[in-house]
């Protein structure tokens, strides 16, 4: 997965519709979910689309999520909000202001309400494993 930061570097230079594709395409590189862990306790309540997202705690105690999504857009838009936090311990995903790395894309602008509403809801799935994990 690419850092967020260089997912940035290239959508800055985009039109549009090719912001539209890069976030597609970010979906389609997310590692395959298996549909075992698509259930109710993994899905992301208030998104129009089904988006479920899965952490596993590594060894080294960093969580890596698996995300899937219903939707092609919704699931690059999980894959920008797993950029922010991928691999990294419980206490750093805490401590990401995952909204303010996300603001740079504005995404509020570049797609509709329907699209963008179960953005805050992703990441407070994604904070509620974090603090699950780190206590």
């Amino acid at each position: 997965m690419q850092p967020l930061s260089d997912i940035l570097d290239e959508y800055e230079f985009l039109e549009p519709d090719d912001r539209y594709r890069l976030l597609i395409e970010l979906g389609r590189a997310l590692e395959p979910m298996p549909e075992a862990l698509k259930t109710d306790a993994t899905l992301v309540r208030g998104c129009s689309a089904s988006v479920w997202v899965y952490p596993t705690r590594r060894d080294d105690g960093t969580l890596h999520f698996l995300a899937d999504s219903n939707a092609a857009i919704t699931k690059g838009i999980i894959a920008l909000v797993l950029s922010a936090v991928q691999d990294q311990s419980p206490a750093a995903i805490l401590a990401t202001d995952v909204p303010a790395a996300l603001a740079p894309f504005d995404l509020a602008k570049q797609l509709s309400s329907n699209r963008t509403q179960g953005i805050p809801n992703m990441i407070a799935l994604i904070r509620h494993e974090a603090e699950r994990y780190a206590g």
